[in-house]
């Protein structure tokens, strides 16, 4: 397998303007996040940027950056057009998008979504989860819940729904991270959005709803989404730590 790390970015950000560029530390947001996945070692990395100014600021840093189209729906779509405009010969046979909101990303965790795919060829898609240690997130809309039939090692399974339900028990915070054998990604973006990812407001819903398998693995952390000055802030002072 060939795997290639896809970054999205956008600067429209209404709750943090400018969020890629945001600092931490005298570097912008999204070149933590290029760094952290090129720590992963999965192979070649590319920022898919709505912008010149997001590229640049890649490019100064020494990473590689193309252009996308800003009216693009979403980071599924972005990726997409990224990877048919740098990869047309279709060498790269696994996507995976890592948000470029993430920049506390353990890098080896995003092996462990590649791994899944490599291990179950009926897996379309893999992504991650980690126990729910907070209580306060059970109730909490703002993290999202899959609901997994487990394999019999109790780390991995298949997803049989996504929610922002109220939770009871054990049970798993979504971590927005996706591994995409690439014939999965092109047909998922060929699909209009589904009921439920509408109503839901989660894209994965359309996966699901098309009938498309959702691998999930098990992690033991979260990274740290930034979309507000407070958890900027926390993830200069988590960065900062390290």
């Amino acid at each position: 397998m060939n795997p290639i790390i896809l970054i999205p970015a956008r600067m429209a950000s209404t709750r943090l303007p400018n969020k890629p560029l945001a600092d931490i530390h005298g570097e912008p947001m999204i070149v933590h996040v290029m760094k952290r996945a090129m720590e992963s070692g999965i192979g070649r990395v590319v920022v898919a940027c709505d912008g010149e100014a997001i590229a640049k600021a890649v490019r100064d840093a020494g990473g590689e950056a193309v252009l996308t189209d800003p009216a693009l729906p979403s980071g599924s779509d972005r990726i997409n057009q990224a990877l048919q405009s740098i990869d047309p010969n279709k060498k790269h046979d696994i996507v995976i998008n890592v948000q470029g909101d993430m920049p506390t990303l353990d890098p080896k965790i995003i092996s462990a979504a590649v791994d899944l795919l490599v291990q179950n060829p009926k897996i379309d898609i893999a992504t991650l989860a980690a126990p729910i240690i907070d209580m306060k997130q059970l109730t909490d809309p703002a993290v999202v819940k899959p609901v997994i039939a487990f394999d019999k090692n109790g780390t991995t399974g298949i997803a049989r729904d996504f929610n922002r339900d109220d939770a009871t028990g054990k049970a798993y915070h979504h971590i927005g991270l996706y591994a995409y054998r690439r014939n999965a990604l092109e047909h998922f973006v060929s699909l209009p959005p589904s009921p439920n990812e509408t109503t839901r407001k989660l894209e994965q819903m359309r996966a699901m709803d098309n009938g498309m398998t959702i691998g999930v693995a098990v992690v033991d952390t979260v990274p740290l989404g930034v979309d507000t000055p407070d958890t900027l802030e926390e993830a200069r002072a988590a960065l900062h730590s390290n």
